[in-house]
């Protein structure tokens, strides 16, 4: 209710594939955020919470049941009121804490801000580590917060110009303990998803290039601690920390070359296509819930043969359990229905208003 061009939608999905056709703005791409908001606690993209809320209202709130792979049910509800803050439920309890809900329905979606990935800065490709991650493992979410907040504490003292080592030992002692965690976390997540990201590529261009993915990081060759002192008269000077596993990045490759650097649009959207189906896998094979598969505009840059390649690896063996689609073209969706060949069930979507066709 209340969500972005929303005012109000009770609707009973598939669970199989879910079709949303209509024009752009009438409200397709809302749903797939309700979806995910409703899944993570947290807006699909970068803006503010308040900024969920349908104009005029003072608040929103997403109810959703989730049929767990064990077979049970699980209800779960997100309420955001201007001026009070979120409020989160599951079966009716409120979280002591958001971020224990972070993982508990996972949940991978392709959109056409993906490209950001490839052309935009490091941080969002660490955000998107992180956030898979923090999916299927707690403890990385804890160290990620500690080691966020000893680095602006470390951050405030160089800010103050304080020159006692001591004190920075203090601070870093917590702030190395998490960055050696986190970057284990990292490395392993990129050595195990690798070979799954290299072969959905493969099949989605038809063996027509070679893409890749390598972990950058300063504690590839030296500790936290070691990176730290070498740089500590460079950050008084600066007044920040300029070193560290807050400037790691996913550096993404087209043959021996850049893919940021010589990337087709097309060969862009294929890059993280195929990085977010390996990304789905590792979710499925890292916890106990299917992930929830969302699809925005996925036939946007791609030509007919890349899109046709993309159905079969959808429904390949295994699947992708769950799967919400967006299109403009009611063709698009009918051919995706028809190659899937899993139960399905089509919306038109207009104003922000619901009917099944």
């Amino acid at each position: 209710m209340n969500f972005k061009n929303i005012p109000e939608a009770r609707l009973e999905f598939s669970p199989g594939v879910n079709c949303f056709l209509g024009m752009n703005g009438m409200g397709k791409s809302n749903l797939l955020e309700a979806v995910y908001f409703l899944s993570m606690s947290r807006p699909m993209h970068s803006l503010p919470e308040s900024a969920l809320i349908r104009h005029g209202e003072e608040m929103l709130m997403v109810k959703g049941d989730y049929l767990t792979d064990g077979g049970g049910d699980e209800n779960v509800s997100c309420g955001i009121v201007k001026g009070k803050g979120k409020t989160l439920k599951r079966n009716g309890k409120e979280y002591a804490r958001i971020s224990e809900h972070i993982g508990k329905f996972p949940i991978v979606s392709v959109l056409p801000s993906d490209s950001e990935i490839v052309s935009g800065s490091g941080e969002n490709r660490r955000r998107l580590v992180d956030m898979v991650i923090s999916q299927a493992d707690p403890l990385y979410l804890a160290w990620l917060i500690k080691y966020n907040r000893s680095l602006e504490s470390r951050n405030k003292m160089l800010r103050a110009g304080v020159r006692d080592s001591l004190l920075y030992e203090s601070i870093e002692s917590g702030l190395c303990a998490a960055a050696a965690e986190i970057h284990s976390s990292r490395k392993r997540w990129t050595e195990e998803i690798r070979p799954a990201f290299e072969r959905y590529y493969s099949m989605i261009s038809g063996d027509a290039e070679r893409a890749s993915i390598k972990y950058k990081s300063v504690l590839n060759e030296a500790t936290m601690q070691e990176t730290l002192n070498a740089a500590r008269q460079k950050d008084v000077v600066l007044g920040f920390t300029s070193q560290g596993i807050h400037r790691d990045d996913l550096q993404t490759g087209l043959g021996d070359y850049s893919m940021r650097c010589l990337g087709s649009q097309g060969q862009v959207k294929s890059f993280t296509i195929a990085l977010k189906f390996a990304i789905f896998d590792y979710l499925r094979q890292a916890g106990h819930q299917t992930p929830i598969l969302l699809l925005d505009d996925i036939f946007d840059k791609l030509d007919s043969s890349r899109v046709g390649r993309i159905m079969e690896a959808v429904s390949g063996e295994g699947g992708f359990g769950q799967i919400f689609i967006t299109d403009t073209n009611r063709e698009h969706l009918d051919e995706t229905i028809s190659s899937i060949r899993s139960e399905s069930r089509l919306f038109e979507v207009k104003a922000g208003e619901f009917k099944i066709v």
